[in-house]
């Protein structure tokens, strides 16, 4: 029993000790990069092609066809690992399974079920739309509905062509959907909030700490609410990253966020050095 509560701990202390780190060292060694440079390069051209809308409709499109093709193969792979894993997780949770924390697991999991968080896309699409309505307001009021269709219909494809199956006791499959819908729909919030009010690093990285604790008890309670097994709980993290990142950059590139990188200065040019041949000097 001991081990259920341990675990609950670190559920919340590993996202809330990790992520800072992460964020604050990794993301703009990986901005200042040259891969992150080509990629704005690419997004430019993209957008000076079909415009912000349609390279931002390009991106999302793209995106979701390369999250499933990233997430199959690992469902595939991890669905090998239900026997000698997820079943033995699963027994361990229900013999020890406690009146009062099953009652607080069973609290607090729906906040990834579609029913609540419809109203929270709600509310958040109209809020930034009026808190944008200088600007282009109509992103928020598209992005919020658009993230949550997105999220349902791509996790729904994945569910159908791993086709791994779901605890005895519940109808969760491969990945976990609340999971992604967790980090999908608070994930366009916090970038739209980013957008809207100019947020200091440190809130910033905050908000990312508390989006990655959020997410994690998420996944903690579903397994302890026998709604999925392990591995799906670890495939809907990294489902709902991967689709949460997609989801970001269409947004950033629809509202002309994402620029070439400005060419390194030259104190000549070509022009310039045909003129002191031409000349002698």
């Amino acid at each position: 029993m001991t081990i259920v509560y341990v675990l609950a701990v670190l559920a919340v202390l590993v996202p809330l000790l990790v992520v800072p780190v992460l964020a604050s060292r990794w993301m703009s060694a990986i901005a200042a990069g040259r891969t992150a440079e080509r990629f704005r390069i690419a997004l430019a051209g993209l957008t000076a092609a079909f415009g912000r809308v349609g390279a931002a409709v390009v991106v999302l499109l793209a995106g979701c066809a390369a999250v499933v093709a990233v997430c199959w193969p690992v469902g595939e792979a991890i669905s090998r690992l239900e026997p000698h894993v997820d079943h033995r997780v699963f027994d361990y949770v229900h013999a020890h399974r406690v009146g009062f924390w099953e009652d607080v697991n069973l609290f607090i999991s729906p906040i990834g079920d579609r029913y609540p968080l419809k109203w929270v896309t709600v509310v958040a699409a109209i809020g930034f739309a009026i808190a944008w309505r200088r600007r282009r307001w109509w992103i928020p009021l598209v992005a919020m509905p658009l993230q949550f269709v997105v999220e349902q219909y791509t996790q729904t494809i994945l569910a159908k062509v791993v086709d791994r199956g779901h605890p005895p006791t519940d109808l969760g499959t491969y990945p976990s959907g609340g999971c992604g819908r967790v980090l999908m729909t608070f994930g366009t919030i916090l970038v739209l909030a980013a957008l809207t009010w100019r947020l200091p690093r440190r809130v910033l990285i905050g908000l990312v700490t508390a989006l990655a604790v959020l997410a994690s008890v998420e996944g903690y309670t579903r397994i302890y609410a026998e709604k999925h097994w392990l591995t799906d709980v670890f495939g809907g993290w990294f489902f709902g990253t991967l689709l949460t990142g997609v989801m970001v950059l269409a947004v950033l590139v629809a509202d002309g966020r994402v620029r070439r990188p400005a060419a390194p200065a030259s104190t000549t040019t070509a022009a310039d050095d045909d003129d002191r041949m031409l000349t002698g000097t």
